[in-house]
Parts: C-alpha cells; sequence; structure tokens
C-alpha cells in the first residue's frame, strides 16, 4: 500500500487540501458494508502486532526508560482488545434499530439508522500515544469513517513506527498522519472535519474548542482534571494503599486518571505514608533503578513538576520520599513524593499534577470530604476505598465524575462494553466500545410509508370533528 502522506510544521496551509481529498474519498463511498469495516480492522490489529516490539522500544526511546510491559498492558493491549470486542459486536451496531411510530404516526415505521460521519480528527497527546490515536480510530472505522490524526510531536520515535504500522493498514485516503508542533495543532484544530477527537489538558482543550467552533465542528474532549481518591475509615490503610498505587505508578503517574490527591481521615496521614512506601519497595525493589519505573517524558514536563514540587515545600509542605535517592536529573526519574499540609494556593493543589506527586487531604467527617470533592471541578475519575455498601452508594447517587472505581484504581478504563469521558471540566462526550461507535455515527432517524397515509387528518382546515376527537385521545 502507498505509504501514508506526511505534512509538517511549515506545510500547515495545505491541511485543508488534505482533509479535503478525504472527504471526497468518503462522499465516493460513504456507507462501507460489514465486510469493509471488519477487513480495516483486522488489517488494523495484523499490523499493530506486528509492531508490537517496535512500538515497546519506541515508547522507552522517547521515555528515556519505559518497561516494555507498560507500554503492552497500557498502550498495547487495549487496543487489540477493542478491535476483538469490536469485531463480535459490529454487525449488531450497524443493524437498523426499530422504534415505536406511536398513535399519531400511525401506520408508519420508525427506524434509526447510524451513518458514518465522514472524516475524524483525532489528536493524540504524549502520555499514551498508541492507545490514544489508534483507541478512537478503532471507533472511527469500526462506524464506517475516514480519519486524519495529528500525533504529538514529543513522541518521535514512537510517532515513525505508527507511520508504519498505519500505512500497512490504509491506504492514504483513509487514514492520514500528520506531525507537527503547537501551531500546526491550532491548524488541525481549525479544520472543518465531520468530528474531532482531543485528548489532552483542560487549557488546551479550551483552545481545541473554541478554534472548532466556528466550523461547528462536533467535539469529543478528553480532558482531565484532578480525580480524587478517599480512603474511607473503614478501610484498612494497607488495603487501600494496595489497590490504588498501580494507579499512580504507571507511566510514572503520567495518566489522565491517575490518582491526582488523596483524602483520608485525619491522623491517618503516617500510617497512609509508611503503607505507601512499604508497597512501593514492593512494587520497585531498586527504587528509581528499578526497570519498572519510568521516566518522566521530557525536560520541560520534568522541570514542572520539581518547580511545583519546590513552590510546595516551600510554602510550608512536608515531602516525604517513597526511594532514596528521591530523584535522578539526568535520567528524569523521580520517585513518589507524598505531600502533606499543603497550602491550597500551591500549584499542586489546583492543576492537574501530571506525574509521581502525591498531596494528602485529611478530613474529620465524610461530610467534609464529600463537601471537598463537590466544591471542585467535576474529575475525570473518582475513586473510593471502602468495603461500606451504604457509603458505596452513597457516592455513587452523590458524586459526579467521568468514570468510578470502588476498591480499585485506573481499571475501570479498561472495561471494554462500558463509556469513557469527561464530564464538565474533565471533558465532554465518550467513546470506547458502542459509545464510540455512536460517538463517529450519526443516528438518522427514518420515517417509512406506504401507499396509505393518516398524514392528511392533521392537515388544515382545522377543528374538524375528527381532530377534535384525536386530540381529546392524545392529550390524555
Amino acid at each position: 500500500m502507498e505509504a501514508i502522506r506526511m505534512q509538517s510544521s511549515t506545510d500547515k496551509f495545505s491541511l485543508p487540501g488534505q482533509l479535503l481529498r478525504l472527504k471526497q474519498a468518503y462522499q465516493a463511498h460513504p456507507m462501507p458494508s460489514l465486510d469493509e469495516r471488519r477487513t480495516r480492522l483486522l488489517q488494523l490489529k495484523r499490523a499493530l502486532l506486528a509492531h508490537q516490539q517496535p512500538l515497546c522500544e519506541a515508547l522507552a526511546k522517547d521515555y528515556g526508560q519505559r518497561s516494555d510491559y507498560d507500554s503492552l498492558i497500557a498502550d498495547i493491549l487495549p487496543c487489540v482488545m477493542q478491535i476483538n470486542y469490536s469485531l463480535k459486536r459490529l454487525k449488531g451496531w450497524m443493524k437498523p434499530q426499530r422504534r415505536h411510530a406511536g398513535l399519531l404516526l400511525a401506520p408508519a415505521r420508525v427506524e434509526v439508522h447510524y451513518q458514518p460521519l465522514g472524516v475524524v480528527g483525532i489528536m493524540v497527546p504524549w502520555n499514551f500515544p498508541v492507545m490514544l490515536s489508534l483507541g478512537p480510530l478503532i471507533g472511527a472505522i469500526a462506524a464506517g469513517n475516514r480519519a486524519m490524526l495529528k500525533l504529538s510531536e514529543f513522541t518521535p520515535h514512537t510517532n515513525a513506527v505508527l507511520r508504519s504500522l498505519l500505512a500497512q493498514a490504509f491506504t492514504d485516503d483513509e487514514v492520514l498522519v500528520i506531525e507537527g508542533d503547537a501551531r500546526l495543532a491550532a491548524a488541525f484544530s481549525a479544520l472543518s472535519f465531520d468530528h474531532l477527537l482531543f485528548t489532552g489538558s483542560t487549557a488546551v482543550g479550551k483552545l481545541v474548542m473554541a478554534a472548532a467552533a466556528p466550523q461547528l465542528t462536533p467535539l469529543t474532549l478528553e480532558l482531565g482534571g484532578k480525580s480524587p481518591c478517599l480512603i474511607a475509615p473503614d478501610m484498612p490503610m494497607t488495603l487501600a494503599v494496595e489497590r490504588m498505587i498501580f494507579g499512580k505508578s504507571l507511566n510514572a503517574g503520567q495518566i489522565c486518571v491517575a490518582p491526582d490527591y488523596v483524602l483520608l481521615p485525619r491522623g491517618q496521614e503516617q500510617a497512609f505514608i509508611e503503607a505507601y512506601r512499604n508497597h512501593f519497595h514492593r512494587l520497585y525493589p531498586k527504587g528509581l533503578e528499578s526497570p519498572d519505573h519510568g521516566a518522566i517524558i521530557n525536560a520541560q514536563q520534568y522541570q514542572r513538576l520539581i518547580d511545583w514540587l519546590t513552590e510546595a515545600e516551600q510554602a510550608g509542605a512536608e515531602v516525604h520520599s517513597c526511594a532514596t535517592p528521591a530523584r535522578d536529573d539526568a535520567s528524569r526519574r523521580l520517585a513518589p513524593q507524598l505531600l502533606t499540609e499543603v497550602p491550597a494556593h500551591c500549584q499542586l493543589m489546583q492543576q492537574e499534577i501530571f506525574g509521581p506527586l502525591l498531596p494528602l487531604v485529611p478530613y474529620d467527617s465524610l461530610d467534609e470530604a464529600l463537601a471537598y470533592i463537590a466544591a471542585r471541578p467535576r474529575p475525570l475519575a473518582l475513586y473510593l476505598m471502602s468495603l461500606d455498601p451504604a457509603l458505596q452508594t452513597r457516592l455513587i447517587r452523590e458524586t459526579h465524575a467521568g468514570g468510578m472505581a470502588i476498591n480499585e484504581s485506573l481499571f475501570q478504563v479498561a472495561a471494554d462494553d462500558a463509556p469513557f469521558g469527561g464530564i464538565g471540566a474533565s471533558g465532554m462526550g465518550h467513546y470506547h466500545g458502542h459509545e464510540g461507535f455512536l460517538t463517529f455515527s450519526k443516528a438518522k432517524t427514518v420515517l417509512r410509508r406506504g401507499k396509505f397515509s393518516t398524514g392528511s387528518l392533521v392537515h388544515p382546515p382545522y377543528r374538524r370533528w375528527y381532530q377534535r376527537l384525536m386530540m381529546t385521545l392524545l392529550l390524555r
């Protein structure tokens, strides 16, 4: 197959032409069959499996240090599982749904048909560049669309492998790959896509939404925010730490759904610190030298974390490192830093952390803890550590979050048969599984009548006896 054509930040003005070419290809074949969609998904799966080792190696190069297992479990495996799930259910998703016509429209047949939207734009972040490019692409392809992917400039080695992978699976009038800096990203987000999916920070999400607004481009925004982990008084501290630590350790905490801060009963801070240190050493017995412990993606992100840590410490926070040495500036490796007494004005308490820093916020009552969560922007994830069914039910009922996990962290994202998406400041819209198919489809209502129709019964002149009778029957 012809290699996917590349664009750089220097020729960003050709982007509309590239989009037009994809739209013309879509218009020439606007409704791919079930077999065609399955073939494309199988081609993508085969290419992904063939490139899994090069992808792991490229991710390690981009990060400086990243465990192959981290890349397999968080980047590659979810894509394979999502393809398998979609292949099994795609036939049912594509079937028109019969709907009830009702007395007013009888006799008539009402159906909902799911059409491809056309060309989907996908803006990919650097933290999971495989999963967050191919994951949305799987949903877009399953729904019958074509796609343009804007890859992150911070993962050049991974991007090169993704280009090879996608060129093996698709022609360049099916999937087009774009690379470039923030200026090109701005131009990309202003294109007149039939749908645009952006994954990244809340601040940049606002810019993307503003750029898409003049074109009225439909959006799915997968943002982040500060995802809390609430440890209830009934939960054993060692068990709470065991269930949440992986969500903060994978990819060195550079995850949009990582626990961002911990709410715990006042007086239990030291117990949490000891339990966290002990469990961290079981996971990473060599500390920063453990081969499974990842690095921060680049110098800019590493310095941001150090600056925020320094700001909090200078403001009076106490820092409790989970390893010695606590940091290696040359390799951008940072052990988990637990923080107590962090003033509310510090960046760590205001912004999404996206790294191995974890503030502890004590509470005196559960009501106080819930009020703390409710007073802040709605998070992408909410974690509850409690064995109390009544408290679990209360949090499900009373709190808002994009998703929730009880006595677990992170794994809610891996549920193939459930939607993933934020709410408010943490995003809008959903994808994954069936919700991904729906997001990238137009649900078109079709009313069908034959030779006989009752439509003329409601035509003027009004207030005839049968119209009055009909209104009497309907307005009950």
